[in-house]
């Protein structure tokens, strides 16, 4: 019942969601003789899987937060992060992605699409789905960019600063077993931060035309596959 704990039920839940939406379509089409997704179906996929992936990074820089709470204010811990406080926090966190994703992708089905709607993908993303629309895509791309600042790029930044702050909380501590300790808490969100937001970034925030098609599907099984797989090992093992 602790937040830390609290919050790693929000993140495995998440991950369970977040695997189960690409996952299963893509053994399906490895599998099957059939590789056709209806639109409806594709329409639902492309939402789901950016909502869940705009949770992940928002509650990464929440639990980074926490993290820093209790490193640098152990004695106002409690108080900070109560029950209340981080069931708002993860509560902020689901609500602003659903929004977010529901704009996105209102803006991309919207578009006009000719065809022939061939996905060189092994799921609907949104910079694939783009690729596929016969007009001008510029304002949705501007759309896209402006929402990664605002729910990956500021998470982010909040990641950086927090561990910044804790750097220079430990740096001050004058025992050494003091440091290993308080650094060892941040070892595994560490590990987690840098998996998923360093190719989650390299997909949303670059333009689509410097974009490759095959290595942006090899980048997308990191965030969409390796990252939600290794989540529990690496908690887990270091608990």
């Amino acid at each position: 019942h602790t937040p830390m704990y609290f919050l790693l039920t929000n993140l495995s839940f998440l991950d369970i969601c977040y695997i189960s939406t690409n996952v299963p379509q893509m053994l399906s089409n490895i599998m099957g003789r059939k590789k056709t997704i209806p639109f409806s179906s594709c329409a639902t996929q492309m939402y789901f899987s950016l909502s869940f992936g705009m949770i992940e990074c928002v509650l990464l820089g929440v639990m980074a937060y926490d993290r820093y709470v209790a490193i640098c204010h152990p004695l106002h811990y409690t108080i900070m992060t109560n029950r209340s406080a981080c069931i708002q926090l993860a509560a902020i966190s689901w609500s602003s992605s659903f929004l977010s994703s529901m704009v996105i992708n209102v803006l991309t089905l919207s578009l006009p699409y000719c065809g022939p709607n061939v996905l060189n993908h092994y799921f609907c993303e949104v910079p694939s789905i783009l690729r596929l629309a016969c007009t001008d895509t510029s304002f949705t791309e501007m759309v896209v960019f402006i929402f990664s600042i605002i729910i990956v790029f500021i998470p982010f930044l909040l990641i950086v600063v927090s561990y910044a702050r804790i750097l220079l909380s430990v740096l001050r501590m004058q025992s050494a077993a003091g440091r290993r300790k308080a650094l060892s808490t941040c070892a595994s969100h560490l590990t987690v931060v840098a998996l998923f937001y360093g190719t989650a970034i390299f997909t949303y925030m670059r333009p689509q035309s410097k974009s490759s098609r095959a290595g942006g599907k090899i980048i997308a099984v990191f965030y969409t596959v390796i990252t939600p797989m290794l989540n529990p090992l690496i908690y887990t093992l270091r608990n």
